[in-house]
């Protein structure tokens, strides 16, 4: 049974309260909390906070680019979001688990555009994720829904293709 559109927006309004109310949340706390100090650790040193102000898209990519050219893309992600939106609303035959991963992906850029409005093109940033010598850039709870939702997205495809496939080998003659 397919879910009506009626549930799919619920839906939509519950996975975007939920993440972008976190986000907002935690970079409003980053922001009253972090605000003079270099980087917060925690005793295990796998995570450390640390406040930046992103003019850039998701690890600061595109921050060196002239305000006109980022104020551009922002309109263009706002564009892809609505179109995303138009397309969970109105795609049906979405399974669940593609449709909670693109409905991730949707509202951690709502998230992170709501922040780019509000706070005159910047995004706030405040973790990374330290794996001894290896570590992540500076992100947020959105940047996170983000790349969980495009995982599950991927993993819905993947899924999918296999359920299709069947049991049938690939190489046998």
């Amino acid at each position: 049974m397919t879910p009506s559109r009626t549930v799919r927006i619920a839906a939509l309004c519950v996975v975007l309260a939920c993440t972008a109310g976190c986000d907002q949340a935690t970079k409003h706390l980053a922001r009253t909390g972090l605000s003079g100090l270099v980087t917060a650790r925690f005793p295990c040193r796998l995570v450390e906070l640390t406040l930046a102000e992103n003019p850039g898209a998701f690890l600061s990519f595109g921050a060196s680019l002239s305000a006109g050219v980022r104020n551009a893309l922002t309109i263009g992600v706002g564009a892809g979001l609505a179109f995303l939106l138009v397309f969970l609303v109105r795609t049906p035959q979405l399974g669940r688990l593609g449709f909670l991963g693109l409905a991730l992906t949707w509202a951690g850029g709502m998230s992170n555009l709501i922040d780019r409005f509000a706070r005159h093109g910047l995004v706030t940033d405040f973790v990374v994720v330290r794996l001894g010598p290896i570590h992540t850039g500076i992100f947020n709870l959105a940047d996170l829904a983000i790349v969980v939702g495009v995982l599950i997205f991927a993993a819905s495809v993947l899924v999918a293709h296999f359920e299709a496939r069947g049991n049938r080998p690939t190489n046998e003659p």
